[in-house]
């Protein structure tokens, strides 16, 4: 399928990248190591080599997340998001509904996205991306689910907002690592 400027629509799943031990800090606190930050600028420029520049980031708010975010979107383009890969900048919003989500609750973010974007990335964390995953196309999803900094690339069958399982078949999977 197609989105509105005629090009070929991507769904990009991205689990966080690896964080700290919780320890004393609440869940959604809890920060990147500096594996977890030199992954994600690593899933970043795997990104921009396989031209899969988000239009639209859909991201828990956890500071995982986030910080995952902010390295891939440094991986991609050498510069903090704001500068945007190839002059743009994507739509980001930050979801309170992407943390500790059901498989569902994901799919109904990526189908309010706007139907002109040719690319989603969804940063979220399991067991809900990889649910996602296996839901979007049971026969190619990793049984083991994703692991930390882990990409898998949906190419949906029709527009975001019909999104259904079975609709998005798998085409790419790439773990980052630096």
């Amino acid at each position: 399928m197609t989105d509105s400027r005629g090009g070929t629509r991507a769904l990009v799943l991205l689990r966080h990248a690896k964080a700290e031990n919780s320890g004393a800090v609440p869940d959604v606190d809890r920060r990147l190591t500096a594996r977890g930050h030199a992954d994600a600028a690593a899933a970043g420029a795997w990104l921009a080599r396989h031209a899969l520049l988000p239009d639209v980031v859909l991201c828990s708010p956890a500071r995982r997340t986030r910080q995952t975010w902010h390295d891939v979107a440094l991986g991609m383009t050498g510069s903090p998001p704001e500068g945007g890969p190839a002059g743009t900048t994507p739509v980001v919003r930050y979801e309170a509904t992407a943390y500790e989500a059901r498989p569902e609750d994901l799919l109904d973010l990526v189908r309010s996205v706007d139907p002109a974007a040719a690319t989603v990335l969804l940063v979220a964390h399991n067991p809900g991306i990889s649910l996602l995953s296996a839901l979007l196309d049971p026969e190619r999803a990793d049984p083991d689910g994703l692991r930390t900094t882990d990409l898998v690339v949906h190419r949906p069958a029709v527009p975001w907002c019909e999104l259904a399982p079975e609709a998005a078949e798998i085409v790419h999977r790439h773990t980052a690592r630096s």
